[in-house]
């Protein structure tokens, strides 16, 4: 009887390797200067409106740095601070917070200081009426007491509800009161208007006040 060969198995084939595709290149979004330069900006709003102790310097009575010192002053934060990210910051600042002198030789903040400094504001004819952006946890006390400066110099006030409501974003779910600034003015009160554009006065009494329907 013959022997039937041996039958030869065939290994199954193996499935082609799939192959890989090239993986996607992430896209970066390209960072603003200002987002660039976020920490250093948060930073100089803290020296220049509050604590300019807090790297060593100080400010004359109208709120004025010296440019050299601040920069020599803010390398101990940031070791590549200069002259250049100064003027990039102030330039691309989208609240203006921010002026050189006419010989940009000092700089300060526009607006929003807690400690003293005469900023030179001449007093201003306000608009019919102007608004506050608050978040919804204070407007209780808003209504009983009004608008106060609390440890700023001047209580704030913006153009239009857009800005307003910009403003009440960062302190929660925002809320807006327009002023009855033209009465107020009226009846003796006092507005000044910064180098920003943002209207400013020593108080708001519950009376000149109005809660914005959303």
């Amino acid at each position: 009887m013959q022997k039937s060969p041996q039958s030869v198995q065939k290994s199954p084939q193996s499935p082609q390797k799939a192959r890989k595709k090239p993986a996607k290149r992430a896209k970066h979004r390209i960072m603003s200067k200002e987002e660039k330069y976020k920490k250093e900006s948060k930073f100089l709003s803290l020296v220049l409106r509050h604590h300019p102790e807090a790297i060593g310097i100080t400010l004359d009575a109208h709120g004025w740095a010296e440019v050299n010192v601040l920069i020599k002053h803010m390398k101990r934060k940031f070791p590549v601070f200069s002259l250049k990210m100064l003027e990039e910051i102030v330039a691309t600042d989208n609240k203006q917070r921010y002026a050189f002198s006419e010989d940009n030789t000092k700089i300060r903040a526009n607006q929003g200081h807690s400690i003293a400094v005469e900023l030179e504001l001449l007093p201003q004819i306000p608009p019919e009426c102007l608004y506050h952006g608050t978040a919804s946890r204070f407007v209780e006390s808003i209504l009983k007491s009004g608008l106060q400066k609390q440890t700023r110099q001047y209580v704030h006030l913006s153009n239009d509800i857009e800005t307003a409501t910009k403003v009440g974003s960062r302190h929660g779910n925002p809320i807006i009161f327009k002023v009855n600034t033209m009465t107020m003015y009226k009846e003796g009160f006092t507005f000044y208007l910064s180098a920003n554009g943002v209207w400013l006065t020593d108080k708001v009494p519950p009376k000149f006040l109005e809660l914005v329907e959303s």
